[in-house]
């Protein structure tokens, strides 16, 4: 039920030999992804029930960070979940190269925990991986 939020494997900064400069959690002045701190107990039932105190709520279009490219382009990084932020990967500022390397494991960016009774809607509308690839197929035939 959490999702782990990563760059998508046809973003710009894996497509194109980048580099990364910088990722920076600061969305404004008064918002910083690395001050979200989250605290709470879990209590098992039947299901595994999450209480989550002072965790950030975001939504759909809320940022989660910006990430600089030596070229001096800026790739704002996007929620795209409604939810609660769990965590923050803070590995990858000092190790920006994850983002490249390992951008479906270690290279993460967040983890989002939706609300239960949402999680199932955004689950079904996730595309599958054939899905995906058709899309980006198109994507590709298009701009040519």
């Amino acid at each position: 039920r959490i999702c782990v939020i990563t760059l998508a494997e046809a973003h710009p900064l894996l497509q194109n030999g980048k580099t990364i400069k910088n990722i920076n959690y600061q969305i404004s002045a008064n918002c910083s992804r690395l001050q979200n701190k989250v605290s709470g107990k879990s209590k098992r039932t039947r299901l595994f029930i999450f209480q989550m105190q002072g965790a950030q709520f975001l939504t759909e279009l809320a940022p989660l960070c910006r990430i600089s490219s030596s070229d001096g382009e800026e790739y704002t990084i996007y929620s795209c979940i409604r939810g609660r932020l769990i965590e923050v990967n803070e590995n990858i500022l000092s190790n920006p190269a994850l983002l490249q390397e390992k951008p479906s494991t270690e290279g993460y960016i967040a983890v989002v925990l939706p609300k239960f009774e949402e999680s199932k809607s955004i689950t079904q509308g996730l595309l599958t991986q054939k899905e995906y690839e058709e899309v980006l197929l198109k994507r590709r035939s298009s701009a040519s």
